[in-house]
């Protein structure tokens, strides 16, 4: 990607629309099946799914090491020492291919692969090694509805976007914009519209535990 030229395009590039695998997409795909939002270019497109199923195969491999018949402190030891060398390496390739997400590039694999092992081992350390559990909770009402919030969180936002308000926008940017905008800056608006949607989602998941709903597929 950074070294072949892209046709129509010119020298290599990493740009969202001039990079080889958006080409490889539109050839391949067509525009009709590309990310609607952009039409020219995927991030989940055929380029760069092969990088995401070496991220996919890690975390196979992360399982297997857990269920090795071995003294946690060695399964901990070793998965930090591959956490760190997934850093290190990533850091590295990143001076001659940039981590960049979108593209799920090899360097992005490798520095993000690194982070979620190390934070992995800690909480295998601190949870069923140590049983230290008091900070849990949150995560496990969040966990055992995770199908649950994952669809409907996302539903909402479309939902909002279609009821239109008197003042021309959509529900969605009027919360926005009367809650959030007069009070925060662009970015710490954005940041507090995430907040707030979480610890929403977080009381009615709450309920849910409390009564002990779970929804399963």
């Amino acid at each position: 990607m950074t070294l072949i030229p892209v046709p129509g395009v010119g020298a290599a590039s990493l740009g969202p629309e001039t990079n080889l695998g958006a080409w490889i997409d539109r050839t391949v795909l067509t525009t009709s099946h590309l990310w609607k939002t952009s039409k020219t270019w995927d991030p989940e497109g055929i380029w760069s799914t092969i990088p995401a199923v070496a991220t996919a195969l890690a975390g196979i491999l992360c399982g297997l090491w857990l269920k090795k018949e071995d003294a946690p402190g060695n399964k901990v030891a070793w998965m930090f020492t591959f956490g760190f060398a997934g850093i290190l390496g990533g850091l590295i390739w990143d001076l001659f291919f940039p981590i960049n997400k979108a593209l799920w590039t090899s360097s992005y694999v490798l520095y993000a692969g690194g982070w979620a092992v190390s934070g992995l081992a800690t909480l295998y350390w601190l949870i069923d090694v140590k049983d230290f559990r008091r900070f849990t909770t949150p995560f496990v009402i969040y966990g055992i509805n995770a199908i649950t919030v994952f669809f409907v969180s996302g539903l909402v936002p479309r939902i909002l976007t279609r009821i239109e308000t008197v003042e021309g926008m959509n529900l969605r940017q009027w919360l926005y914009e009367t809650f959030y905008t007069p009070w925060f800056s662009p970015v710490n608006a954005s940041l507090a519209w995430a907040v707030s949607y979480i610890l929403g989602w977080y009381l009615i998941l709450w309920v849910m535990y409390r009564k002990n709903i779970i929804i399963k597929i």
